[in-house]
Order: C-alpha cells, then sequence, then structure tokens
C-alpha cells in the first residue's frame, strides 16, 4: 500500500531509509557506554488502512446504500437499488497496482464462488491511475470472474474512498453496514451477518449521486475552492492577481509506490513535480498541487512536501469533487486556466509540453 515505514523523529516518506539501517548507536570514547538514538517506530500498514478505512466509513453505517448504476467490463448494466430488498451486496473497491489489494484477491474470488447468487459480488476498480484494459489483463491473470467495472469517481466519492483494498457490504435491506480494509475475522463476520439478514427487511431508497459533468478545455471555472496546507483558502478560477492558475492533480505516493508497477506514471509524477518547481520560481503562473484523497492525508502532504521540498501550495481533496469537477482520473494530470478563469490546457501524464503550454497560456 502507498504508506512508508513511519519513525518517531521523521516522516513517513523518509523511513524507509532510517529503518534499513537500524538503531543508531553513538559511541562515548571515554567510555564503555552506549547512547542510542531513538528507534524506528514499527509501522503497521495493515492496521493503518483499516484506521482510514473505518474512520472514512463511520459516518456510511446505517445509511442506504448509493443509487447508482454501473457497467461491467463485458457491457452488463447492474442498478444497484434494484438489489436492495433482494439480497446483500459486496462492493470491492480496488486497483491493479495496489499490493494488499492482490495479496486479498483469492480469497474475494472464493467468496464469489462460495455464495454464489446468494450476494451480488462487485469488483469495483478505482479508475485511479488504472484502465479497462489493465482491469482485464488483471481479471485474466488473478482468474477473476465476478463482475468487475470500472469507476470514474462516483462511487468513490458516495463511499468515502480512502484505501485500497476497502471492501463495503451492504445488508439485503440496502443499507451500509460494514466498511473495512482487511480481509480479517471481523470482516468475516460483517459477512455473516448481512448473509443471514432477514429476508423481511424493508428496502431502502438508494442515495442519489450526483453527475458531474467534467470541466473541458474552454470552460468557465466557478466556484471551486480549497485549502491549502496552511489554511490559505484558494479560488482555483482567476483570482484577480493577472496571472493564470496552474493546477496539478498528484499523490504523494505516486514517485516510489509506482516505481515498478507503473513506471511511466511514476517517472512522470517525478517530471512533472520537477518541472513546476522550475516554473514556479518564473512566478508567472500561480501554482497549486492538489492530492487526491486515496492513501493520502494532511500529515503525508506535509511529509512529502518536506521530504521533496516543493515550494508550491498544495491541497488535499479528500472528497474527490475537485478531482471530479475536472474529471480527472490519471495522474499527473495539469489544468492550465487562463486569466479569465478558463481552462486553457490540459496534460496528461505523458505529455512533455507542459514548459510549452504554459509560455503559451502565460503570454496571452
Amino acid at each position: 500500500m502507498p504508506i512508508r515505514t513511519r519513525t518517531i523523529l521523521f516522516g513517513p516518506l523518509l523511513a524507509l531509509m532510517i529503518s534499513s539501517l537500524g538503531p543508531i548507536s553513538v559511541a562515548n570514547a571515554a567510555s564503555d557506554t552506549q547512547s542510542e538514538e531513538p528507534a524506528a517506530e514499527a509501522y503497521d500498514q495493515d492496521a493503518d488502512g483499516e484506521r482510514r478505512a473505518k474512520s472514512a466509513g463511520e459516518s456510511l453505517i446505517g445509511q442506504p446504500g448509493p443509487d447508482v448504476t454501473i457497467t461491467t467490463l463485458d457491457g452488463e448494466k447492474i442498478a444497484l437499488s434494484e438489489l436492495y430488498g433482494e439480497k446483500p451486496v459486496y462492493l470491492k473497491l480496488w486497483a491493479t497496482w495496489c499490493v494488499p489489494c492482490r495479496q486479498q484477491m483469492p480469497g474475494f474470488q472464493k467468496i464469489y464462488e462460495t455464495y454464489g447468487d446468494e450476494i451480488q459480488v462487485i469488483a469495483v476498480n478505482t479508475g485511479f491511475s488504472d484502465t479497462a484494459e489493465a482491469a482485464r489483463q488483471y481479471r485474466e491473470e488473478m482468474g477473476l470472474g465476478m463482475p468487475i467495472t470500472i469507476d470514474d469517481g462516483t462511487l468513490a466519492e458516495a463511499l468515502h474512498l480512502r484505501v485500497t483494498p476497502q471492501h463495503v457490504l451492504i445488508d439485503r435491506s440496502g443499507h451500509i453496514s460494514y466498511v473495512g480494509h482487511l480481509d480479517d475475522q471481523e470482516f468475516e463476520d460483517a459477512l455473516q451477518q448481512v448473509m443471514q439478514g432477514s429476508d423481511g427487511d424493508s428496502a431502502a431508497e438508494g442515495v442519489d449521486t450526483a453527475e458531474v459533468e467534467a470541466l473541458d478545455v474552454g470552460d468557465s471555472v466557478d466556484g471551486l475552492t480549497l485549502s491549502t496546507l496552511t489554511g490559505d483558502v484558494v479560488e482555483l478560477s482567476a483570482d484577480g492577481s493577472g496571472k493564470p492558475r496552474g493546477i496539478v492533480f498528484f499523490a504523494p505516493w505516486c514517485e516510489w509506490y509506482l516505481e515498478e508497477s507503473q513506471p511511466e506514471t511514476s517517472q512522470a509524477c517525478r517530471r512533472v513535480r520537477e518541472t513546476v518547481d522550475s516554473l514556479a520560481k518564473q512566478d508567472d503562473i500561480d501554482w497549486i498541487g492538489v492530492s487526491s484523497g486515496l492513501w493520502a492525508s494532511q500529515k503525508d502532504l506535509e511529509d512529502y512536501r518536506e521530504s521533496n521540498d516543493v515550494s508550491i501550495p498544495l491541497a488535499l481533496d479528500a472528497s474527490g469533487d475537485v478531482y471530479r469537477a475536472f474529471g480527472v482520473r490519471q495522474i499527473p494530470t495539469v489544468v492550465l486556466i487562463d486569466r479569465d478563469g478558463n481552462v486553457a490546457k490540459r496534460l496528461g501524464p505523458q505529455d512533455t509540453a507542459l514548459v510549452e503550454a504554459t509560455e503559451s497560456v502565460a503570454a496571452k
């Protein structure tokens, strides 16, 4: 998962280097005694993932499930609200690049095979730095038989996605009964509970999920604001300074966590960070970095900023509202907004003409 070992003295992005060295001893030449710096605090990634999932999902427990019609990789449409009152629903949100997702997949497939039509099992690929083709290849590799859909951010927002994998169990009546990260005994107990739910439960009406038409080049950016790590509220359209706005959509774990699974994406994240850092010194454009809330918190952004000496303001889009507004599913993505507050240019992970694009927008 995209989290590095934490230490007592340093942030998570430095911890792997520190923990690999072990406790640091300082010898006193005048005596046989040694004094040690505090040892690296063991980081329990499973516990952290569970904590993040539980915290984000706490307010969902007891609430009706989302009223969403999904389309699977095979073109089948499944209306979740039509299942409420008929059978339980198990949604597992995952990603092809996610290590614990891969570890849990055999058990996920076993659940699908064991319970069959008694529960609707759906694998919801987050669509974040992922593609349908990658999901198809993953399905074949892992031998998955359940329906798979690619989320456009709708379910992620409705279900408060913060980690991968994230389990969401919806009982027979259509109410969310469990949100978690681990496939442990607590999850198994929760699964058994929804499977044993009464057939007589009245069906809940699913919660409507608002459709968002993503901003495109030429569209006006209005009413979108974010709070930075320093507490400043930033208007994402033209801010009256006479300068264009540059928005960098990123994740603090992109460069190192995707280094092996998606090396091109990892390199693109590094390239964009370094290029924007250089461009920001020219002061032609007001920049802001916007992180998704997936495996990211305020603390994670602070550690990322310190570790990489990032100079531009950073903000956390925990709800995913801004990502959805701009239709961003791939990182890094850069959106340039002109002086009039209109989307001028949009560059994806493999677009290498960022310097030229910013010069063009700044010159107008």
